[in-house]
């Protein structure tokens, strides 16, 4: 009995370790096949090798392994490495490496024998040397924009002159035979005077031999054409003497002969000059008065001779004088004297105007303004302030908007204001209508050369 039960025990704890054994055996069978597959599943994939490709980054490549001239092994280049070809990019043309300005539309080399970078159509900007500024940043620098637009622009011409008599009426009164002052009725310079009236009164001997002979022809009874030519001849000598028409014919009236008889004024004007007094003698031929016409004067200005081509006969002046502030005196140019004066690079021009109140006098100075028109047709103009001139460029800044300004080379045509007086400059290189930058230009422009500085140095 107890051997059986023993042999029962036995063989029950045979049985629980053959199961535990059996248990055992089969975790590990499935721990291995799972760890295998795991193996199987981390191990790396085989990678593909396009080419290999020189260890010193030349140029050169080989489809399989190989050294170079030092020995060392080219590096393989995997296709998990290479990255998709872009599409292709249009190039516009090739710019000098070393931001110089010359391009080219095929590739070249430099002096230097360095290649041309390409300038793609997806990085070339829109307009060289464009710069963008936001909206406040305007408002801080103080960015202001006018229209480009068609005018005719007039140019100013200031000349400093001096007023002169006007030659043509200017008179030198004298005796034509010799004689005495019997009497002196215009006794002081600056006198005014009028035409026929008398000046002084002249004795002379001829003159009354003269009348005395016209007397006896007309108080001869017979020979009537003897009489006739014999008081001709003397009525003649005393009209070349500029004895007055009243006078002679007083005496053609049976008038009695006179001692003395009146010089008068050839015309109306102010004594600039006597050179007689009260009983002196003189000669046939000397200069006793001089009178001028001061009712119409001469501005004789001196244009300077870069502006002598805007000077036309019979241009407009307007002139002003210390003596009347604030009043305008208007005349014409009438003559455009032949030479230049050397020392000053100046020309003189005759400025012709009426004077009928004598305000103005002989030697004044005065300023001369005249006008003349830039061109012949309307141009397009914009502010002068808008021009950036370094000397050697001329340039303006174009408003795009949208906050986008591009530097345009211009050529200054003209300069002149318009009627309004503010100053403008005709140029080529700008259509009406397109908006020129007339404050803080020159920074902006600055910062586009500065910006094309940075593109050139890092391509």
């Amino acid at each position: 009995m107890k051997l059986a039960a023993f042999s029962w025990l036995l063989a029950g704890i045979l049985a629980g370790a053959g199961g535990v054994y059996a248990w055992n055996l089969t975790q590990s069978h499935d721990l291995a096949n799972s760890g295998a597959a795991t193996s199987e599943n981390s191990a790396p994939q085989e990678r593909k090798i396009l080419y290999y490709r020189n260890p010193m980054g030349q140029p050169d490549t080989s489809p399989v392994p190989k050294k170079d001239s030092m020995g060392m092994d080219y590096i393989p280049v995997y296709a998990d490495e290479v990255k998709p070809e872009p599409k292709e990019r249009k190039i516009l043309y090739y710019r000098n490496p070393m931001g110089q300005p010359d391009t080219s539309p095929v590739p070249k080399k430099d002096s230097m024998g360095m290649d041309y970078i390409p300038v793609y159509a997806d990085d070339a900007p829109a307009e060289k040397g464009t710069v963008t500024i936001d909206a406040s940043r305007q408002q801080n620098l103080g960015v202001v924009s006018v229209a480009a637009k068609m005018a005719q622009l007039t140019r100013s011409i200031k000349a400093v002159g001096m007023f002169a008599v006007d030659e043509r009426r200017q008179y030198t009164v004298t005796a034509k035979l010799d004689g005495w002052v019997e009497k002196l009725y215009v006794n002081a310079t600056g006198d005014e005077v009028k035409a026929g009236q008398p000046l002084f009164e002249l004795y002379s001997p001829d003159l009354v031999v003269a009348q005395q002979e016209y007397r006896i022809a007309q108080q001869m009874p017979q020979l009537e054409n003897r009489k006739q030519n014999f008081g001709q001849a003397a009525l003649t000598r005393l009209r070349y003497w500029d004895i007055p028409e009243s006078a002679i014919q007083r005496l053609a009236k049976g008038g009695e002969v006179k001692r003395s008889l009146p010089l008068t004024s050839p015309v109306t004007g102010v004594v600039l000059t006597k050179n007689i007094t009260q009983g002196m003698k003189f000669a046939a031929g000397a200069a006793l008065y001089e009178i001028a016409d001061l009712s119409h004067l001469w501005l004789l200005a001196d244009v300077f001779e870069q502006d002598l081509a805007a000077v036309k006969v019979g241009q407009p002046v307007s002139m002003t004088v210390n003596a009347f502030p604030g009043k305008t005196f208007s005349g014409k140019i009438s003559f455009i004297y032949p030479t230049l004066n050397t020392e000053t690079r100046t020309v003189q021009v005759r400025i012709e105007l009426d004077n009928p109140q004598n305000l103005l006098k002989p030697g004044m100075y005065a300023q001369a303004m005249l006008q003349s028109s830039v061109g012949n047709q309307m141009q397009t103009v914009v502010p002068e302030s808008a021009l950036i001139d370094s000397g050697k460029r001329q340039v303006v800044l174009i408003d795009k908007g949208d906050g986008k300004f591009a530097p345009r080379s211009v050529e200054v045509i003209g300069r002149g204001a318009l009627e309004n007086g503010e100053r403008q400059i005709a140029v080529t290189g700008v259509q009406p209508g397109e908006k020129v930058v007339t404050q803080a230009n020159f920074l902006i422009d600055s910062e586009s050369n500065l910006q094309a500085a940075f593109s050139a140095m890092g391509g």
